[in-house]
């Protein structure tokens, strides 16, 4: 990296003319306002390549990788519209009901979010990464790609002048490096040189273990502007959990998207993995992605889960009332794979309801103790594993259809909701897809060529799943029956 020069405009430089003062932009660690200040952005920072990258459908980083002067030079991006009908182990399903293909597999244009430009500090070669929106090729933003189903539900909030904002937690484990799939995963070595047992919620003995890793997050982090608010330790062994801070929901889904990739990449420095996925080990516990939610007016800032006395508003409990109405019928949204189901199941510490109540943990939806001003619902029932602009517009959408048609909620849950072995949600993915594909509203709110593509690579992914033999099969069927 270049060194950063002291002079102002105002000092001479040894030939007597002025040195120009350094734009402040050239210092952001991320994002810029244009394309004059990308140049600049990058010249100062010696980048030689550039990775244009964007969310599939499953969250994954898709895109091209490029010298940054061909990046700058107005040079046209694209992808084939058939990869957002891939499935997440690169199978391209049958067209079936809603469920079709384009038949030229024509292009689509990757737009450059210049708001998200940033460093690649695990590179060893001077490298940037940006965000980008996918559009076609007249310029329309293409209704499927999971960056746009969000925009479309943050801009239904705005068409009734609410401003929504969320504040997700992201749940992992770190794992011993597993070449074969057929081994269960193990939980890694740490500085102690013993593999760490369950039971370490909170423990900072357990973060601890992986110091010089989760350094390397936080300056990786810092590196990107990416902001953590704090982590801890979970339930699991060598589980972890990273909090963000509340803000634009578009922001927040951008965040989770870079820090999972920086929290992976961080791992591989160590020899170990990251997992997001939502089940990793059995018996242990399940990865989450809570999700904290409030909504505020745009006029005037304030927040409309609250009265001007404090109390909680008519739009407060219609926002729990469409959560418990259609997050059930949106699940697949925000438990996207079969081992999404293994996670959400009884006697384990996830919810696998749909009640709600005043800080309990319990219930599917929580309301936290906070001062007025912050009254917030927190969403309980989203997987690590979910695309975070998926599941955002997803539960995001929810409360804002509870909200426009005046849902009632049942009464708070005073009590433990999850004892016994009743599951008052989908408990698998085919019957989660169903539910999405059957809710009428879900074609206004997200769009109807959004969720007839969605269900149909859910379909294929489950198909994909079926064709597998699992160790259970094995042990117990293949001498008994």
């Amino acid at each position: 990296m270049a060194q950063k020069s002291k002079k102002t405009s105002s000092e001479k430089s040894a030939d007597g003319g002025k040195t120009p003062r350094r734009a402040a932009y050239v210092d952001n660690k991320r994002g810029v306002e244009n394309w004059k200040q990308v140049g600049e952005w990058l010249r100062w920072r010696g980048i030689e390549d550039i990775e244009c990258i964007t969310p599939d459908l499953a969250g994954v980083p898709r895109g091209k990788m490029m010298p940054t002067s061909k990046f700058t030079s107005n040079t046209s991006l694209s992808l084939p519209s058939a990869l957002y009908r891939q499935t997440i182990s690169g199978e391209y399903p049958e067209e079936t009901g809603n469920f079709r293909y384009d038949p030229q597999d024509g292009d689509l244009k990757l737009m450059p979010d210049l708001s998200t430009l940033a460093a690649v500090p695990w590179e060893s070669d001077p490298t940037a990464q940006v965000i980008c929106d996918i559009v076609d090729p007249g310029g329309k933003d293409v209704a499927y790609a999971p960056r746009n189903v969000l925009k479309r539900v943050l801009s239904a909030y705005e068409q009734k002048g609410w401003r929504a904002a969320v504040a997700p937690e992201i749940e992992f484990y770190l794992v011993a490096v597993n070449d074969d799939p057929d081994y269960p995963l193990q939980p890694p070595l740490g500085r102690s040189g013993r593999p760490m047992a369950r039971g370490q919620s909170y423990s900072i003995a357990g973060v601890n273990e992986f110091d010089e890793l989760i350094d390397d997050i936080y300056h990786f982090s810092e590196e990107q502007g990416l902001e953590i608010d704090t982590l801890i330790h979970e339930e699991g062994p060598a589980q972890l959990e990273i909090n963000l801070r509340h803000g634009d929901p578009l922001l927040l889904a951008d965040q989770v998207f870079m820090f999972k990739r920086t929290i992976r990449e961080a791992a591989l420095k160590h020899g170990i993995y990251a997992t997001f996925m939502a089940k990793p080990m059995q018996a242990q516990a399940g990865s989450a992605m809570h999700i904290h939610q409030s909504v505020t007016d745009i006029k005037t800032g304030r927040n409309i889960f609250c009265n001007a006395d404090g109390t909680p508003s008519m739009q407060f409990f219609s926002f729990i009332g469409g959560m418990q109405h259609f997050v059930p019928k949106a699940l697949v949204m925000m438990a996207p794979y079969v081992n999404s189901y293994r996670r959400l199941t009884p006697q384990m510490a996830c919810p696998v309801n749909n009640a709600w109540g005043y800080d309990n943990r319990t219930a599917a939806f929580r309301v936290p103790n906070s001062d007025p001003s912050a009254r917030r619902v927190e969403n309980r029932l989203p997987s690590s594993d979910a695309n975070p602009y998926l599941a955002l517009a997803a539960s995001l959408a929810c409360g804002w259809l509870g909200m426009v048609r005046g849902i009632v909620p049942d009464s708070p849950t005073k009590t433990t909701a999850n004892e016994g072995t009743t599951v008052d949600l989908p408990r698998g993915l085919l019957e989660a897809v169903s539910l999405l594909e059957g809710e009428a509203a879900f074609a206004e709110v997200l769009g109807a060529e959004f969720v007839g593509i969605y269900g149909g690579v859910k379909r294929g992914e489950f198909e994909t799943f079926m064709e597998v033999i699992s160790p259970w099969e094995r042990e117990y069927l293949l001498l008994n029956v």
